[in-house]
């Protein structure tokens, strides 16, 4: 997926660090229990007074006391680490430092050595960055397994994240598929709900690899100036299974808007 120059714009790392630093789950696309589930209202108090106190020791940018909650032992589905994960989380800290988290228990389970849970968590914050103040709003889908009061496992299932700027930035309608099989092309399309007038919009997207690396580096985008009322871009989805970023800016004159979704290649 390309763009022609025009100008560098970065998507800022705070979007896809957001994306690491999260303990929840986007309602969107969950269309039932897994199988074996319970349902959230039958948790025991234990699981649901673990997810509330990850929530407020988060918001209150508690770095040490959200670690606690990590085993020495943490894998993520994605790579990270407990180290690399509290590396993402001061980084977008440090970005938007008044940052809410609020998870809703979903489904959950009682494991052998604890439970397995699928939660929603909505982020929102501001950062006042030199010359530009942005909005992040952001949600996700995930699955994690709890013993001991710590988190061993996570998984991301789906998520989006939001960045905003201006007095006006544009409303987007975004098309992604959630997952698409190896070496296929598929369609991203990325909208701007107002009219138009005698506006022009700027814009362009991108595609990466969900890894440890690009979580915390810094990627630009060479904004185009587009024909029609948005993003309508092609993709071709890599040979090999794996996470992707997909991320797509839209620039005019009452702001900027900044969307990151991502996308499961998998047979």
């Amino acid at each position: 997926m390309s763009a022609h120059s025009a100008f560098p714009f970065p998507v800022r790392r705070s979007v896809k660090a957001c994306l690491a630093a999260t303990f929840g789950a986007m309602a969107a696309g969950v269309t039932g229990l897994p199988a074996q589930a319970n349902p959230p209202e039958t948790a025991p108090i234990e699981l649901r007074q673990l997810i509330e106190n990850i929530d407020a020791a988060a918001s209150a940018g508690d770095i040490d006391a959200v670690m606690e909650f990590y085993s020495s032992d943490f894998v993520h589905d994605d790579g990270l680490t407990r180290s690399s994960l509290r590396s993402a989380l001061q980084a977008l800290w440090e970005r938007f430092p008044n940052l809410t988290y609020d998870t809703e228990l979903l489904s959950w389970e009682e494991t052998a050595t604890g439970y397995e849970a699928q939660t929603q968590t909505t982020i929102e914050g501001t950062e006042n960055a030199p010359h530009r103040e942005y909005d992040l709003s952001a949600t996700l889908q995930s699955r994690q397994q709890y013993e001991n009061g710590q988190i061993v496992f996570q998984e991301i299932l789906t998520e989006r994240a939001m960045l905003t700027s201006g007095d006006a930035p544009p409303t987007l309608q975004v098309s992604l598929p959630e997952r698409v099989t190896p070496n296929s092309r598929y369609n991203f399309d990325v909208i701007v709900e107002e009219p138009l007038g005698d506006d022009f919009l700027l814009g362009s997207a991108i595609e990466e690899v969900v890894s440890v690396e690009n979580y915390l580096s810094e990627t630009e985008l060479e904004l185009e100036l587009l024909s029609a009322g948005g993003l309508f871009k092609v993709g071709q989805s890599d040979r090999s299974e794996g996470d992707y970023w997909v991320s797509g800016a839209i620039v005019r004159q009452g702001g900027i808007s900044i969307v990151t979704q991502r996308m499961k290649v998998k047979k």
